[in-house]
């Protein structure tokens, strides 16, 4: 049985982390694997958007801490050993997520927990079923934010309440996730995949040119002046008028029905 399964529902690609017996705790096969499938439903026209959940009861625990002890018992790594090893394994699938252009979401079911809320935090947002537990949990066992915490939390809760939750690694609960905008839905377990594809399936029903551009210009526009970022959507204007999908979606306004997108 593989660490993650896919399964396309329409237009929508679903990873699922199927370490159950782990908590779906990250292995280096899952890793491989979900940073695989991104750069694949990256370039499969018949993909609108990718979510990311658990099997079981859990989103993620983290990283696999009892590999981690195996691996230390046999030789202790040198400090460039493991820089590489962080690189090139734990981190990349955030390497993967940040040149995946299409929209991706976290279905958060159960604890999120260090490289496993990390794992959240790094995609376009998250709906969570009232199971949902977060937490930055590296600093109870030593460790620094590993795979992107640092950078994805302060951006969605702002400094303060980002530097609390890493320095505690205190858990914060769906209803508290949600009021601090780490989550946009919370809904009961037995509903989350439901209402979550629901809502994936209408985002990939759009044209794909313009979600992927407005994706590309609402990042952009974090790390830079108003100025420039108009003049990139002018750009970016100019070129999506000028396709099929946009004279496609002001036909189909007219004549009162829903469009047929073809992603040019």
């Amino acid at each position: 049985m593989a660490d993650l399964e896919l399964e396309t529902i329409g237009r929508v690609r679903v990873a699922r982390l199927n370490r159950p017996d782990k908590k779906n705790a990250q292995s280096e096969e899952m890793l491989d694997l979900l940073s695989a499938a991104l750069r694949e439903a990256d370039e499969d026209l018949g993909v609108g958007c990718f979510v990311i959940t658990g099997a079981g009861d859990a989103f993620c625990s983290g990283g696999d801490l009892g590999r981690r002890s195996k691996e230390q018992e046999a030789r202790d790594p040198t400090p460039l050993e493991r820089k590489e090893r962080l690189a090139k394994v734990s981190q990349r699938v955030a390497r993967a997520v940040e040149l995946f252009e299409k929209p991706l979401i976290a279905a958060v079911n159960g604890a999120a927990v260090g490289a496993g809320m990390d794992m959240a935090l790094m995609c376009d947002f998250r709906v969570a079923g009232t199971s949902a537990r977060f937490s930055e949990g590296y600093i109870r066992v030593g460790l620094l934010p590993g795979n992107g915490g640092c950078y994805f939390l302060p951006r969605i809760v702002g400094m303060p309440k980002a530097l609390e939750l890493l320095w505690t690694g205190d858990f914060v609960d769906a209803d508290e996730a949600l009021r601090l905008g780490m989550v946009n839905h919370v809904y009961p377990d037995a509903e989350l995949m439901t209402r979550t594809l629901a809502l994936a399936q209408r985002i990939a029903e759009g044209p794909p040119v313009q979600l992927r551009d407005i994706k590309k210009l609402a990042y952009q526009a974090q790390h830079t002046d108003l100025r420039t970022s108009l003049e990139s959507v002018s750009a970016h204007m100019a070129v999506v008028q000028s396709t099929e999908d946009y004279k496609e979606a002001i036909k189909a306004f007219k004549e009162k029905r829903k469009p047929v997108f073809k992603g040019r």
